[in-house]
């Protein structure tokens, strides 16, 4: 699951993923506070905590010593052998699309002081690329702990390709121009404008970008001598 800020600052929509068995890697806010690798919240207090009446604590805890930090304060503070360049795909004019990459293993700090558990480690990936004076972009994924920092970045990436073929499927292919009023009629929309977009990609790959007219190397039939295009003068009428 590939997901914008909008999405992975929702604490809560990111453990409905997870609850669902699916993976994911969503950009998140800089300011989105995570304990840093090695570090969690304090363990709950023993026996009651110095109460003698009610249920002993539960809950875990921190203090102005023991606190998360945000996922930027993380960055800025990371030695520059943590950063490594990463190319992830051919731009547009040619050229590979490189930047500068960290990947740490944190435990998001959300709230946790309202559970009884630390939540899981997971990635932390932040970009900053080399002409920038701070990170620019944050992700957090649940992807395994053994994965390279490479196919990381490129699940992350992953999402700007997605957005583009909505785009085309909306402008190209008129997916945007349903006006029912039921989910299955939308469905049914959806799923000419995917297969039409599917067939579409499937013939521009058979051939590269820089190839020109004449020399796609396509078979082409002879049209017959008596052939007249629609409406063109001389053409006759049938009944």
């Amino acid at each position: 699951m590939l997901a914008d800020p909008g999405y992975g600052n929702d604490t809560q929509f990111r453990e409905a993923i997870t609850g669902l068995g699916l993976l994911y890697v969503m950009g998140i806010n800089s300011s989105t506070s995570v304990w840093p690798p090695g570090q969690q919240p304090l363990p709950k207090l023993p026996g009651h905590g110095g109460y003698r009446r009610g249920q002993p604590p539960k809950r875990l805890r921190r203090n102005p010593q023991h606190a998360p930090v945000s996922a930027k304060e993380l960055a800025l503070g990371l030695p520059a052998s943590a950063w490594h360049k990463v190319s992830w795909r051919e731009g547009s004019r040619g050229r590979a699309l490189s930047s500068r990459f960290a990947a740490l293993r944190v435990r998001p700090a959300h709230r946790d002081y309202k559970r009884t558990e630390p939540y899981p480690q997971q990635w932390l990936l932040i970009e900053w690329p080399s002409e920038e004076k701070a990170p620019t972009k944050y992700w957090l994924s649940t992807l395994p702990d053994k994965t390279r920092l490479r196919p990381l970045v490129l699940q992350a990436k992953q999402r700007w390709i997605i957005e583009r073929d909505y785009e085309e499927l909306k402008q190209e292919l008129g997916l945007n121009h349903y006006e029912g009023r039921g989910w299955r009629g939308f469905h049914h929309h959806a799923t000419l404008c995917i297969a039409a977009y599917g067939f579409l990609v499937a013939e521009r790959s058979r051939f590269s970008p820089s190839a020109r007219a004449g020399q796609l190397g396509l078979p082409t039939r002879k049209m017959s001598s008596q052939f007249r295009p629609r409406g063109a003068p001389g053409t006759r009428r049938t009944a």
